[in-house]
């Protein structure tokens, strides 16, 4: 197996990288220095569907911002580390990007003369928010939506014996015009609202594969019954699929691909149809013994002959609603009552904004989470690379996923929010469309990720429109988990989804309770510190309530935790505190923004979330 390192035109990159730095005064994370402008973000892109031919493309590529009524620029006048956003400092941009302003990109790569024979697929992993993708100046591809994966087939684009030639544009309105998906993002930060992002954000590759394929697959596992459904998307002139079960792993990088796996059970079905694959006592996957299964999904065409092999895994487990001991409904994970506890994580980098610095620092955060004894964790109003949602998996990290939100509602209303009360976002029909064609492009993306228990369509009536038909919608695209259809946003009558979610600053309320599903408090806590020295900024610093030591904040936060583990013997079965680290001028985080310090005690918070979590029985 090989996994081809990129170099943008060896020869001049020698010369070029040492003129790449990070840009600005802000703080940084200590990852910062180590990310490698040959390679940044070099790993395996994709864990869950790999193949062993791939190469990444991120690194530094030829940009410029050019105005909306511009074509695209004669010379690109300056280069961009990719896949960081123009405005982050490690793209080495540093710049805004406004709505009558268009994005360039352009790069040259090669393809290994032993793809020759097969096809070669581009994919970008997520690009904010319109783009338009040509390849040896013919149009590929277009995509809207600035949170999903998008790819396409370029083999009939590329030229023989030479470099190909990679251009990108982007369009990003941000807050500046349509209300389209995404989240925290603004154009004039302030309070709990953070610098844009515009462009590429996420990693860039190609990969080898042949021209009959597997696309995508999603296991579904029946604990009750002992099953593994798989159904598996496969190009046109698929003839038969083949599914394994293997025995458990941690998901497969390229270079991990193992090669006598045991195979516990297998299936081989026509194309089309799901493997169902049986076995009778499964290992369950839970935060306290995440356990993976490999899979191995195999396709022939129609003579017969294995023309694609993929390895992914799955786990068995099961997100439902039950019943306590004390016969309230309650959050459930495998049939059994679970307090699933966690922070509210924004998944923002002071050096990177929406991009980590490195995989390292992107695992960072969640084994910090794991570490401080939560078990879930609520990602806020965005959607990350898959390599998070599997280090999710392999930790043992529950999920409860975002739908980044269309408006923000900046009106003043969201810090004299009436709970529950209030009316539908005015949303034009177009705005509504695209909400449903992102929402289901993300919820397409994500599922086959066991981690994630619940979804999230609306955050405190952000955006929030037909909620009843949103729901509807979100069940339609996954039926297998719960639904919190607006996490303390208004709430329709009668009740819809699966949970009711109040949030409460700064202490944690559950003032009204679901008569027909769980109670949670989706959002409480926001205790800020402020520490010199890692600060966005030194003044107009924000938080919801401030102390001045650690040990403040630790006694604060365990009297929350008590409060919270009273609720839990009341029937609230989950709880989110905001949140994992400050972000910008929001200084509410258990970690300082740049990562550099813990702010509370790790043993005396680590015991008072087990607490929480086992007061729900």
């Amino acid at each position: 197996m090989k996994k081809y390192a990129f170099l943008t035109a060896c020869t001049l990159l020698v010369c070029t990288l040492s003129s790449w730095t990070p840009v600005g005064n802000k703080i940084k994370t200590p990852w910062a220095h180590q990310v490698n402008p040959s390679a940044p973000h070099s790993e395996n892109p994709r864990p869950q569907l790999v193949r062993g031919d791939w190469k990444s493309l991120n690194g530094l590529w030829d940009f410029a911002i050019t105005s909306v009524s511009t074509p695209a620029p004669a010379n690109y006048d300056r280069q961009i580390l990719v896949p960081f956003a123009p405005e982050s400092s490690l793209s080495g941009v540093g710049e805004k990007v406004g709505k009558d302003q268009v994005i360039w990109y352009q790069t040259t790569f090669d393809v290994p003369s032993g793809w020759r024979k097969e096809r070669t697929l581009l994919h970008f992993e997520a690009v904010d928010w319109s783009t338009e993708v040509y390849v040896n100046g013919k149009l590929v591809l277009t995509h809207t939506g600035g949170y999903t994966p998008f790819s396409a087939d370029i083999t009939p684009f590329l030229k023989s014996g030479r470099k190909q030639t990679l251009t990108v544009k982007a369009y990003d309105p941000c807050d500046e015009a349509q209300r389209i998906p995404r989240g925290k993002q603004v154009s004039q930060p302030q309070t709990i609202w953070y610098t844009s992002v515009s462009g590429i954000w996420q990693s860039v590759w190609i990969e080898k594969a042949p021209a009959v394929r597997i696309d995508n697959y999603v296991a579904t596992a029946d604990i009750d019954k002992g099953i593994l459904t798989v159904d598996v998307e496969a190009t046109q002139g698929a003839s038969r699929v083949k599914v394994a079960l293997l025995e458990g792993c941690e998901g497969y990088d390229s270079e991990q691909i193992p090669a006598n796996p045991t195979v516990l059970a297998e299936q081989e079905v026509p194309a089309g149809m799901p493997a169902i694959l049986e076995w009778g006592h499964p290992a369950l996957w839970s935060p306290d013994h995440p356990y993976l299964y490999g899979l191995r999904i195999s396709v022939t065409d129609a003579k017969g002959k294995t023309a694609d092999t993929v390895y992914g895994y799955a786990s068995f487990r099961k997100s439902s609603l039950v019943e306590s001991t004390d016969r309230h409904i309650v959050l459930g994970l495998n049939n059994q009552p679970l307090f699933q506890f966690g922070p509210l994580d924004q998944g923002w980098w002071p050096d990177g904004l929406y991009t980590a610095p490195t995989d390292e620092a992107l695992r960072y955060d969640l084994e910090i989470t794991k570490s401080l004894g939560f078990n879930m964790i609520r990602k806020h109003i965005k959607v990350e690379p898959a390599r998070w949602y599997w280090y999710c998996d392999r930790m043992g990290i529950l999920v409860w996923q975002d739908m980044p939100s269309p408006d923000d509602s900046r009106t003043g209303r969201w810090d004299t929010y009436d709970f529950g009360a209030g009316q539908d976002s005015q949303l034009t029909d177009w705005e509504k469309e695209n909400y449903y064609k992102e929402w289901a492009e993300i919820i397409r993306s994500r599922k086959g990720f066991g981690c994630i228990v619940v979804w999230i369509p609306f955050n405190e009536a952000w955006g929030q429109f037909d909620t009843e038909k949103v729901v509807a919608f979100t069940r339609e695209q996954d039926p297998t988990r719960l639904i919190n259809p607006a996490s303390g946003g208004n709430f329709s009558d009668p009740p819809c989804g699966d949970i009711l979610d109040c949030h409460h600053y700064p202490n944690p309320q559950q003032f009204l309770w679901s008569p027909t599903g769980a109670s949670v408090v989706g959002e409480f806590g926001g205790i800020g510190l402020p520490i010199a020295d890692h600060l966005w900024q030194d003044d107009n610093i924000w938080g919801y309530i401030q102390f001045v030591d650690p040990d403040a904040v630790t006694r604060s936060y365990i009297r929350y935790a008590k409060q919270l583990e009273d609720l839990a013997r009341r029937g609230c079965s989950g709880g989110v505190y905001t949140q994992t680290s400050d972000v910008e001028i929001e200084i509410n985080g258990l970690m300082t923004y740049d990562r550099k310090i813990l702010k509370v005690d790790p043993e005396r918070i680590r015991e008072a979330n087990r607490k929480v979590i086992e007061a729900l029985r």
